[in-house]
C-alpha cells in the first residue's frame, strides 16, 4: 500500500496556531496593498508556507489531527471499511 500524503500536525493547538499564522498572513498581504502596495505580497508566500501550501490541505490536515488515533481503516475483499478504534487502556 502506497504511503498517503499526511497533512495532519502533532497537536491540535499547533495546527490551529498555523491556520492563524497562515490565513493572517493572507489576508494581511491582499489588505496592506493600499497602505505599502505591492510590497505587501511579500507576506503571501509565508501565509501558503504555513498552510501547507494551500487552505484546502491545512483543512484536511485539521481533520486528519482531530481523527488521529480515534478513526481506523481496514481494507479487505475489494472495499474498505471506517471504524472507530478502541481507546487503549486496561482490556477486561
Amino acid at each position: 500500500m502506497a504511503d498517503r500524503q499526511n497533512f495532519a500536525s502533532t497537536s491540535l493547538p499547533r495546527h490551529l496556531a498555523r491556520g492563524a499564522l497562515g490565513f493572517g498572513a493572507l489576508a494581511g498581504s491582499v489588505l496592506l496593498i493600499p497602505v505599502v502596495g505591492l510590497v505587501g505580497l511579500l507576506l503571501a508566500p509565508l501565509g501558503l508556507l504555513a498552510l501547507r501550501g494551500c487552505p484546502m490541505c491545512w483543512t484536511v490536515g485539521l481533520l486528519q489531527t482531530l481523527s488521529n488515533g480515534r478513526l481506523r481503516r481496514s481494507c479487505g475483499d475489494g472495499s474498505c471499511h471506517l471504524s472507530v478504534a478502541r481507546p487503549p487502556g486496561p482490556s477486561t
